[in-house]
């Protein structure tokens, strides 16, 4: 059974974070809710057109 690299974490009243499991650190911005299809992306093809949309569609607006 291999392990994702990319795993979400849960921030109380913030949202989430996506961790980088192999690099032990945050990978990109605060999501403003679970991103499920950003880290089957991630984990997966990894195609860069798609990911960009991805992360602006799930990014937390900043204050």
């Amino acid at each position: 059974m291999s392990r994702v690299r990319f795993v979400t974490k849960a921030i109380p009243s913030d949202g989430g974070r996506v961790w980088n499991r192999k690099t032990e650190r945050w990978w990109g911005e605060l999501c403003k809710e679970y991103p499920a299809t950003l880290l089957a992306e991630l984990n997966g093809a990894k195609r860069s057109p798609q990911l960009v949309t991805l992360i602006n569609e799930n990014r937390k607006p900043r204050n």
